[in-house]
């Protein structure tokens, strides 16, 4: 469970990146950003001190790309939530993401507002995939290797049909509120069958589970 404040950590090399950032993010009452990080050691260094809800973190960083920092997290720091920082330019390093414990993609350039409700989404637990991203990013996994479309539609068949209609929004950007709407259900709800599917699908993650959608079906 996370406090009425959530706490942030930003890892950018860019100083006006990050302060960029935390001038959006502290026009919002419940988050601090309790420190800023231009390196991936000096960002685990600051998450191992600070113990943030969330860190943003920008794949390209010095000494060793970023996401050496996020699986570095994810296996000594679970509690904190490491999203993805990107200007949306596809290379190898985000597919690692995918795969490291990563709970969000952000846009360097998304708006004010879309950016504090991602923070808070991922600090909840909902994790957050920006729809540019993950449509992209994931049709391109798909179109690399065709035989990930039959591999997915496989494992699906595990799925009830009402797990797969909020594995469909779930894939489609939606947060936990948006499709408990969409549903007509609670957000507790919601969570429980995203659980459920983590389970079935042997996934660690929301972004995982998208991948998956995104495989099977040719219609987001």
């Amino acid at each position: 469970m996370i406090s009425s404040v959530i706490s942030v950590v930003i890892a950018d090399d860019e100083q006006l990146v990050r302060a960029g950032i935390r001038g959006v993010l502290e026009t919002a009452q419940d988050i601090k950003v309790v420190a800023e990080a231009a390196s991936g050691s000096e960002a685990l260094r600051l998450v191992h001190l600070h113990r943030p809800d969330v860190l943003l973190l920008d794949i390209h960083m010095p000494d060793g790309d970023g996401l050496a920092t996020a699986e570095m997290v994810g296996k000594h720091i679970p509690a904190t939530a490491v999203a993805v920082l990107t200007t949306f330019t596809y290379d190898r390093y985000v597919e690692r993401a995918l795969h490291s414990g990563v709970v969000g993609f952000l846009l360097k350039d998304m708006e004010p507002r879309a950016l504090i409700d991602a923070v808070r989404a991922i600090a909840a637990g909902d994790g957050f995939l920006a729809p540019q991203v993950t449509r992209s990013v994931l049709t391109t996994f798909r179109d690399r290797d065709p035989r990930r479309a039959h591999r997915a539609r496989a494992r699906l068949a595990a799925l009830s049909d009402l797990e797969r209609k909020v594995l469909r929004l779930l894939a489609q950007g939606l947060a936990n509120a948006e499709i408990a709407r969409s549903c007509q259900m609670s957000e507790g709800s919601v969570k429980a069958h995203v659980s459920r599917m983590l389970v079935k699908l042997d996934c660690g993650n929301r972004v995982q589970l998208a991948m998956i959608a995104y495989d099977a079906e040719d219609n987001y």
